[in-house]
């Protein structure tokens, strides 16, 4: 199996719908370690409707959501651990929201797992647009371990 389509299974495993997933395509994954991913903000997602009229800006929350796609893609991913059943994003640490993205922007996200420990997964991520920085956070994901 070729690191492409290692990348291409991890990126099928997310559990969200398609209208509710913030990552297109991975331009690298090292499993279980690392990876960096990108969202093209098309224009036409519900959300910009209201967020806000006439001027349509993605929502830093969802930045947080996106990064925290990519770093269930990353811990999933892992050759030695089985994936998780219902991981989750359960907690945010030192998040700072510096910017967001408009239609026709590429959101180009970085994560690195930091640490694992039991059903906890801790990652670091970033997200720059145009090469700006628009996020930076601390995340935390949970999920079932096969022993529960």
């Amino acid at each position: 199996m070729t690191i492409h389509d290692i990348a291409a299974l991890a990126l099928a495993s997310l559990p969200h719908g398609p209208e509710f997933r913030f990552l297109d395509r991975l331009v690298s994954l090292e499993p279980g370690l690392s990876a960096i991913g990108e969202y093209t903000v098309r224009g036409d997602e519900p959300f910009l409707r209201g967020h806000f009229p006439g001027e349509p800006l993605f929502p830093g929350v969802l930045l947080v959501e996106a990064a925290a796609q990519l770093a269930g893609v990353i811990a999933q991913s892992d050759p030695q651990i089985p994936p998780m059943p219902g991981l989750k994003l359960t907690a945010l640490r030192s998040v700072k929201i510096m910017g967001t993205a408009r239609p026709g922007e590429v959101i180009r996200l970085e994560a690195v797992i930091a640490g694992r420990l039991g059903n906890l997964i801790q990652a670091r991520a970033s997200a720059t647009v145009a090469t700006l920085p628009v996020l930076r956070a601390e995340l935390t994901l949970s999920g079932t371990t096969a022993a529960e």
